[in-house]
């Protein structure tokens, strides 16, 4: 029996995408959370074994953007998440499956297609809205040899806080692992960003996902700006 697990907050689609599940897979059997923590003890409790697919929406009361999803690919790496979404705008498609989402199905679809994407998905395809246009390869291998270069720039304690980032840790628990004030994490994101030249943590995420964060002990990096945190 196939098992999957919705994590919607919203009743009434929990519900169509169920149903959306069940003209797929009329057998499979249906696990409902109402956010990531719900869906994390779940997991747990199924020892991450027991789901075959997660069906996550991207707004959820204690998530924003994909931090969610990155919270479940950190405790759960090896389980296949698709994103379940209203926002259709092809960034945030191209950067969900960057981020490794099995696929991407806008909430405007019909319950047919959704039941085709989901076994699409199942099937080991990778399931995007048709009007989706993918990112040149060449295009990409540029861009991740740029970061590359930034991130030389970055302090040790600035690479610290990245990696804490790219695990979805809020701005309050990078703090508590890095024994650092909640307004020196926020400084040091400020200057992460503007030295690597993104617009957004989420754009971060996104693009340090696509290489290897150097490692802080390994080697001097670029000093600190005088009058910044260190």
């Amino acid at each position: 029996m196939t098992s999957f697990l919705i994590v919607d907050d919203h009743p009434l689609f929990r519900e169509a995408l169920g149903n959306a599940v069940r003209l797929a897979l009329p057998e499979a059997r249906i696990v409902e959370a109402v956010s990531i923590e719900d869906a994390l003890h779940i997991l747990t409790a199924e020892q991450g074994e027991g789901i075959d697919l997660a069906l996550l929406d991207l707004s959820l009361p204690d998530a924003t953007g994909f931090s969610g999803f990155l919270r479940l690919r950190e405790a759960h790496p090896r389980l296949p998440v698709a994103i379940v979404s209203s926002e259709e705008d092809q960034r945030v498609v191209r950067e969900a499956l960057e981020l490794g989402a099995a696929g991407y199905l806008p909430k405007s679809l019909s319950k047919r297609e959704l039941a085709q994407s989901i076994e699409g998905v199942l099937n080991g395809s990778v399931s995007v809205p048709k009007d989706f246009v993918a990112t040149p390869q060449r295009r990409r291998a540029e861009a991740s040899k740029a970061l590359e270069v930034k991130l030389r720039e970055l302090t040790p304690q600035q690479l610290r806080v990245l990696e804490l980032l790219r695990r979805g840790y809020p701005n309050r628990q990078i703090g508590q692992e890095l024994q650092l004030a909640e307004s020196t994490v926020k400084a040091h994101i400020t200057e992460i960003l503007r030295k690597l030249g993104l617009f957004s943590r989420n754009k971060a995420i996104i693009e340090i996902g696509k290489v290897d964060l150097p490692d802080p002990k390994a080697r001097p990096y670029a000093r600190a700006d005088r009058g910044r945190p260190q």
